[in-house]
């Protein structure tokens, strides 16, 4: 096992992305200050057709998960209730539901607090700040608030030429740079990119063992290219967001170490953009208005969500 300490290929990339003391040294959101009013007034601005497409995969029992990550269990959705006439024979009858889930178990965001490494979260507060009964006390996911902004499409499959890239392709930055072109528009400050590489559609074919593992992702790299355009937030369509197996033997999660430790930047995993896909390469037109509203789980070290994009 490699501590990312110890590695100087992390250590280099995390002192240039380091992102702590920025916004100053009470900042629980990170990178999703970069999402200003003015920002949020050009996203509205990309809207042309009003298409409205649903990101997300469904809540459901055979979802993602495989049992790998402890806890991390698909949703069980049980009625607590069935026409239940609470006032009296006749009265209005109502049918409740629950759930038990983890809050990252199908499409979600990672919450700046998901990860720690070197005994620290973001912004340098202790990892033992996040506790068993409390959760997070610092940049719980419900400290994000409102996640509206433009986002852009970099479909990294579809530049290549490819429906899904293969496993083992870690994602680099020239890669997102020739999805940007064929885009034909460049990110920029307080956007949130959404990466596809096609991953995602073993599972919709009934794979969901192989698109775990081996799985397309995120390299080491791709951090700083990230930090250089002033991104908020980034997702992509695959389970670990980042390669699997790691890129750097036995160096494992250093991306998310990277986005959600040194930088202060939420991270989304299981995105649906394949129906996004067709659409941006139908009206050739890569951006759009992205609401992507975590769950509000008070200490949440990440939360579902229901992104929608409008184009």
């Amino acid at each position: 096992m490699t501590v990312p300490a110890q590695c100087p290929e992390f250590a280099e990339i995390a002192a240039r992305v380091n992102n702590w003391g920025r916004w100053g040294a009470g900042d629980e959101i990170g990178t999703l200050n970069l999402v200003t009013d003015e920002v949020v007034r050009r996203a509205v601005a990309t809207v042309r057709s009003g298409r409205r497409l649903a990101l997300a995969l469904p809540l459901q029992q055979d979802g993602v998960q495989t049992g790998l990550i402890p806890g991390r269990v698909n949703p069980l959705h049980t009625m607590v209730a069935l026409n239940l006439e609470m006032f009296g024979p006749g009265t209005v009858a109502t049918s409740d539901d629950a759930v038990t889930m983890g809050l990252q178990a199908a499409t979600h965001w990672d919450g700046l607090p998901h990860v720690s490494h070197g005994g620290r979260i973001y912004n340098g507060r202790p990892a033992d700040t996040v506790t068993a009964h409390g959760g997070a006390a610092f940049s719980g996911i419900e400290k994000s608030g409102p996640v509206v902004s433009r986002g852009v499409l970099l479909d990294v499959a579809r530049a290549r030429g490819v429906d899904r890239l293969a496993g083992g392709h870690a994602v680099t930055p020239e890669d997102l740079e020739a999805a940007e072109e064929f885009a034909g528009t460049r990110v920029r400050a307080g956007d949130i990119v959404l990466v596809r590489t096609g991953q995602l559609r073993r599972y919709l074919a009934g794979d969901k063992h192989g698109y775990a593992h081996p799985s397309s992702g995120l390299s080491l790299r791709t951090p700083a290219w990230f930090h250089a355009r002033d991104v908020a937030a980034v997702a992509n369509d695959t389970l670990t967001f980042e390669i699997v197996p790691p890129e750097i033997e036995g160096l494992w999660l250093p991306v998310h170490a990277l986005h959600l430790v040194e930088m202060g930047m939420l991270q989304g995993q299981n995105w649906n953009l394949e129906e996004l896909s067709a659409a941006c390469a139908d009206e050739g037109h890569y951006a759009f208005l992205l609401t992507a509203q975590p769950e509000p789980f008070t200490g949440g070290s990440g939360a579902p969500v229901a992104p929608v994009a409008v184009l």
